[in-house]
């Protein structure tokens, strides 16, 4: 537990918490002025932070350094595609775009930001509003953080947080005060999101279940949604990832489905799928000039931004650091080109396609004259959303679908919340590991209490205020995460270059087997080794070329250990570390690496299903090869090969001014110069 963390982050949502229920009119204005400075003065800042940070996201999609992987060179995704997606959808998306889907095209059509409503180029641009503010720049957001957590969790056995994310921008720092204040604000701004999200929820589930079990509507019923749902958070939390979260997050995705299915078929399907095409043909060829677009020349275009995409920039930005770290929780293995296209497209086609649906299909209705219900959509979102499935052939069983829909989506945004809060307000080392089960639920509650006070002092709109107000620093974060990985990518850049201009008489080593004879070749095609005779191997061959090299190296007057690690199944591992100075120490590693045996081999028979190979780790993950059946001076070639690869990555830092250390192993104690990055599970003695 870092109390200094959770102790600020919790007094400052108390705080607010109280000064709501107990002034709520207070509460509500002096936000409300707020907002509107906000809005008058700092819009641009919004847009161009959100601009940016599409930007660059794409930029590290496509730039080389996008086959850098989420973990280790060796590492493959822990989920299948289709689950990884469906979590990706499902944390990234809450129970808000059901509400906003309908209000937000009625909205635009009768009361654009320009022009004159009701007219066809304010039809035009309607439902393509409201896909704009559920599209490409949140998800950009949530990739940025993610990729940044994720790259120092996975590749450098780094804490998954914001302040690891930070650590080549700020140094020792991040361990400190301003480290805790970074987190503060990461975790104040995720509070204020996910509370946002449960308060929409409940103002929407409160319609759904008064029509389905004839309750009385009302904030009596919106606080005992979310006592319920509090009681079904804690219990889907404490599970886990692998099982409560995305086993909900597996059922919400087919349950949305079905509830687009179900509208697409029995409602107006030609118009819908036309429309759709249309929404998404208009999104691609005007999403550059809206991206940057401020209403600077229009009458009350502050007012107007201040309540859409200044509010929905704010809502990614505080649920950017939530989403963030669940998505990279998730996406261990994937590489950086294949996390960002996977974030801006799948999850977003999504988006749009629930959008544009719902959105057409209140459309229509209003294009056929029913200004009643167009009312009841501008005034009353939620009872807008219901009016219109009322009109759907089934109406109770599409209610009962759509309610079920939403509530899992709620579910699954509370239950995600709850986890990641408890991470960032947790020292955890391993980034495998969740925070504590008690923390989860004490953030549970909170995140509960402040929902309710927001309800109590003005609903929706109150909540549309604080998410506005409480994103505004985490803008900051965002640049700092930008600069920070910036600085990454180069140190990636120099290592690969580093490889490529090493002299010709090197061999090359990435990926590739040390050098030997045709007879060792033959014997390793057909040999499969066990467990045993890899820990002879090593013990015989590797061990004493290792011990050789190192008491080489300290006569020559190098800075050198050699260490045993021992391993998730308790075979200890040689490790042989030089240390450069201020630049990154020169690691390699020789680690049991099991691995199912070929179908068809050279022994041409399959009397075993697993082997076990030795495989040379260095910082950045397995070289790829194996180490069984080589000479003595065969390891100790290797390991000058490996050690020549090392001094070319950092003469080219240094020719082109790349940092070549960027963080130690740990956070936020010292680290220990004998752990390596190929588990967090690892311990190490002194040889």
């Amino acid at each position: 537990m870092n109390l200094s963390v959770l102790v600020v982050s919790s007094i400052i949502i108390l705080a607010f918490s109280i000064w709501a229920i107990l002034n709520p009119d207070h509460a509500r204005i002096t936000m409300k002025g707020a907002v509107h400075w906000i809005a008058l003065n700092l819009g641009w800042y919004y847009v161009l932070t959100m601009t940016l940070v599409i930007g660059f996201v794409l930029w590290v999609a496509f730039s080389k350094e996008g086959d850098v992987r989420l973990g280790p060179d060796h590492s493959r995704p822990q989920y299948k595609l289709v689950t990884w997606v469906a979590m990706l959808f499902a944390a990234g998306v809450g129970i808000d775009m059901l509400f906003y889907s309908v209000t937000g095209p009625v909205v635009q059509y009768l009361h654009p930001p320009a022009g004159v409503g009701g007219t066809p180029e304010a039809l035009q641009d309607a439902v393509v509003w409201t896909m704009f503010h559920y599209g490409i720049a949140g998800w950009s957001m949530y990739a940025l953080l993610g990729m940044a957590m994720g790259y120092f969790a996975y590749r450098w056995n780094m804490p998954l947080s914001i302040r690891a994310a930070l650590y080549p921008l700020l140094g020792k720092r991040v361990r400190g005060k301003l480290g805790d204040g970074i987190s503060i604000i990461a975790l104040v701004g995720t509070v204020f999101g996910v509370a946002t999200s449960m308060g929409i929820g409940v103002v929407l589930l409160n319609v759904g279940f008064s029509l389905i079990f004839g309750l009385e509507q009302g904030l009596a019923l919106q606080i005992a949604l979310v006592i319920g749902a509090v009681v079904l958070t804690i219990a889907a939390t404490t599970s886990g990832v692998d099982r409560g979260i995305r086993w909900i997050a597996e059922l919400n995705l087919w349950s949305a489905i079905a509830m687009m299915v179900y509208i697409l078929v029995t409602g107006q399907t030609a118009f819908l799928l036309n429309a759709l095409v249309e929404n998404i043909g208009q999104f691609i060829v005007t999403f550059p000039a809206r991206t940057l677009q401020t209403f600077a020349y229009e009458t009350g275009g502050a007012d107007w931004m201040g309540g859409w995409t200044l509010f929905f920039w704010a809502f990614w930005l505080a649920w950017g650091p939530f989403v963030g770290v669940f998505l990279a929780r998730i996406s261990r293995g994937r590489t950086l080109r294949e996390f960002v296209i996977a974030a801006i497209t799948a999850p977003v086609v999504c988006d749009f396609i629930i959008v544009s649906l719902f959105g057409n299909s209140a459309l229509y209705e209003v294009l056929q004259g029913n200004m009643a219900f167009a009312e009841i959509a501008i005034r009353s979102p939620e009872q807008g959303w219901y009016a219109l499935l009322e009109m759907f052939p089934g109406a109770m069983f599409l209610i009962g679908l759509a309610t079920l829909s939403g509530l899992l989506f709620y579910l699954t945004s509370a239950n995600s919340g709850a986890m990641v809060m408890s991470n960032f307000s947790a020292s955890i080392p391993d980034p495998a590991q969740d925070g504590p089960k008690w923390l989860r639920i004490f953030w549970a509650v909170l995140t509960a209490l402040l929902a309710v006070a927001m309800l109590i002092a003005g609903g929706v709109t109150t909540m549309e205020y604080a998410t506005l107000i409480f994103a505004l620093p985490v803008t900051i974060i965002s640049y700092l995460v930008m600069a920070s990985f910036y600085k990454v990518l180069r140190m990636e850049r120099a290592a690969r270059e580093g490889q490529v201009l090493r002299k010709p008489s090197m061999a090359p080593i990435g990926g590739h087997m040390p050098e030997r004879s045709w007879k060792q070749r033959l014997e390793q095609m057909r040999t499969f080794p066990s467990q045993r005779q890899a820990t002879q191997f090593l013990d015989r061959t590797v061990r004493p070329a290792l011990d050789d090299v190192a008491a080489e190296f300290g006569k020559q007057g190098y800075e050198v250990e050699r260490s045993e690690i021992s391993n998730a199944k308790g075979i200890v591992e040689p490790l042989l570390r030089v240390s450069m100075s201020s630049y990154r120490a020169f690691h390699y590693h020789v680690a049991v690496v099991e691995a199912p045996v070929p179908m068809f081999s050279g022994r041409m028979t399959r009397e075993i299903d697993v082997y076990y190979r030795l495989e040379v780790f260095t910082q950045t993950g397995s070289g790829g090869y194996d180490l069984m059946g080589l000479t003595k001076q065969q390891v100790i070639d290797d390991v000058l090969e490996r050690y020549e690869a090392h001094l070319a990555f950092l003469t080219f830092s240094s020719e082109t001014n790349t940092a070549s250390v960027l963080t130690p192993p740990t956070l936020p104690t010292e680290p220990s110069p004998e752990v390596p990055p190929t588990g967090a599970d690892d311990t190490t003695t002194k040889a």
